[in-house]
């Protein structure tokens, strides 16, 4: 019954996480702005930054099974 909620904590944060280091990584390679009004290297690095540690909380998840 526990581990329930860290599968769905570990897929959602382990979705989440891969289509922000994709979205960040096409819009980069393209070299459109991943957010408008912000210096492009700033948030190049807090996007990369946040889905790396959304990654690492779903397998994390996952590993608590």
């Amino acid at each position: 019954m526990e581990s329930g909620p860290a599968i769905f904590a570990g897929t959602a944060f382990t979705l989440f996480s891969a289509a922000l280091l994709l979205w960040t990584g096409a819009r980069v390679l393209h070299r459109a702005p991943v957010a408008h009004g912000v210096r492009p290297a700033a948030s190049i690095t807090v996007a990369t930054l946040s889905g790396v540690v959304f990654l690492a909380l779903g397998v994390w998840c996952f590993g608590r099974i």
